[in-house]
């Protein structure tokens, strides 16, 4: 133990079987939850960001410049509409 905290030193954690099994089970998790998020469109829907095939369509070929933080949608319409 390190200190009087009860904390357990990291290098005592290491070669335990209770850590690698933890870890390998829940780093994965992560990583595959994460690309699921990406993956099923999830995260454009919350957090209100255009899908890669909308940001350029037939109607409009430039640039839609995002200027504020909190009505990204609303910026895209506006900048639809000017179309």
């Amino acid at each position: 133990m390190s200190g009087s905290t009860g904390e357990h030193s990291f290098l005592i954690l290491l070669p335990s079987i209770q850590y690698w099994v933890i870890h390998s089970i829940t780093i994965p998790s992560l990583f595959i939850a994460g690309w699921l998020f990406v993956k099923t469109g999830l995260a454009y829907d919350v957090f209100g960001s255009p899908r890669p095939n909308e940001y350029f369509t037939e109607s409009r070929q430039g640039i839609p410049l995002i200027i504020g933080r909190f009505d990204p949608l609303e910026q895209l319409d506006e900048f639809s509409r000017s179309f």
